[in-house]
């Protein structure tokens, strides 16, 4: 605030010296034009001109402020000097009034300025009437609306130019901050797409490999023979998870550090061998495929992949059960994935925030609301909730490339 206040500061105070100066030369031209004797070649001080002009001239310094006001001070000193018969052409006696009528022409609209600049020329033109009427066809008469159409025509000029700056200036703010403000919601949407992400893939592998775990201790009492086995499928489910994760943090890089992973994301086509990691971990899930498959885009392609994911990873979560239902619906124009169980729901609908399973609120709620905006995201939309007659359902509905589009999106 106080750079500002400085800045206004400074330029009031060369605002105010560019005014005393330009005054001052026009009172110095003024009274040397109205001291003038022609036939002699001499100056003679006529001492009530030079104080009309001295009040015009004085005046001029708060033309900014009060531009009218000012303009009826020099208008009244011009018509007191013909009146006086000071003839001393327009630099002598209107010059004070020209640049009154250009700073109206600057500070107003056109109508005003050329308005004001007529006004002032027939003011001017019968005042020069009165103090002799023999000169109304005079040539200085016709003069001087010319010298009232110069400022008015001169200072509209600069004022329409000062409009159009400070509206170019204003748009390139105005798209300045619009950007800042587009590039601060595209970082959050990165942030959110991440998050989920990073949320889908912990989420999936560790319940699985809390699971085999589980198995794993269980074998060891019972079944030791079977440990290796348990622990070869916790190896390749925190393999996969690891691998995951260095796709998903890879999108962190910085564009001067190494170059992104080039693995490919996840989709429809990773479904079977997700389906064999749930297998291992004591879900065994049923699928069923009706109509002909068509491809995604690979945003839809991915939140579909992860959709499938969270619903199984919450129904080994949260269901106590080792069996689950998914169908796969194409139909034209859309893809309708169904991922049901016969857990321990209860039949209510699930309040937002949590994923109700059983009855008691487990699970956090951040995998039913990513399902959802996975599935916004990309033009779908995702239903969950308690089944009529128990368990659990999450169906969501997708839409399908158009016809004649690949999945990188060439025709």
């Amino acid at each position: 605030m106080a750079v500002t206040t400085a800045g206004s500061t400074g330029t009031r105070a060369r605002t105010g010296a560019v005014d005393v100066l330009v005054s001052t030369v026009l009172f110095v031209l003024s009274v040397v034009a109205v001291s003038v004797v022609r036939d002699q070649h001499r100056l003679a001080f006529r001492w009530p001109a030079v104080v009309l002009i001295a009040i015009s001239c004085l005046a001029l310094l708060w033309r900014r402020r009060h531009p009218f006001g000012v303009l009826v001070v020099a208008i009244g000193c011009a018509i007191l000097l013909q009146g006086f018969d000071f003839r001393a052409g327009p630099l002598g006696m209107m010059s004070p009034v020209i640049l009154s009528v250009y700073t109206v022409a600057v500070c107003t609209d056109r109508r005003t300025a050329w308005t004001t600049a007529g006004v002032s020329a027939a003011l001017l033109v019968v005042g020069a009437m009165v103090a002799d009427p023999r000169t109304w066809l005079a040539p200085d008469n016709a003069a001087m609306v010319a010298w009232m159409a110069l400022p008015a025509a001169i200072g509209d000029g600069v004022r329409s130019r000062r409009a159009y700056v400070t509206a170019v200036e204003e748009r390139a703010e105005h798209a300045e901050r619009t950007r800042e403000q587009e590039a601060r919601q595209r970082v959050a949407d990165e942030r959110m797409r991440i998050a989920r992400e990073l949320h889908d893939v912990v989420a999936h592998h560790i319940a699985l490999i809390n699971a085999q775990a589980g198995v794993a201790v269980h074998l060891v009492e019972r079944r030791p023979e079977h440990v290796l086995t348990a622990l070869e499928g916790i190896r390749d489910v925190s393999q996969s998870a690891l691998d995951e994760l260095r796709v998903t943090v890879g999108l962190l890089r910085q564009p001067d550090e190494t170059a992104a992973p080039r693995d490919p994301a996840p989709g429809m086509k990773q479904v079977p061998a997700l389906l064999t990691s749930f297998e291992r971990a004591g879900l065994a899930v049923k699928q069923t495929l009706s109509g002909d498959p068509a491809p995604l885009s690979p945003a839809a392609d991915l939140a579909a992949y992860r959709i499938i994911q969270e619903a199984l990873t919450n129904v080994r979560k949260h269901a106590g059960v080792d069996k689950a239902r998914l169908d796969l619906s194409y139909r034209p124009g859309g893809l309708t994935i169904t991922v049901e169980d016969d857990g321990r729901a209860k039949a209510a609908s699930p309040e937002p925030g949590h994923d109700h399973r059983d009855g008691h609120g487990h699970g956090h709620g951040h995998g039913l609301i990513g399902m959802h905006e996975r599935a916004v995201t990309v033009g779908g939309r995702v239903q969950a909730g308690a089944r009529a007659g128990g368990g659990f359902s999450v169906t969501a509905e997708l839409p399908l490339l158009p016809t004649g589009i690949d999945e990188k999106g060439r025709a």
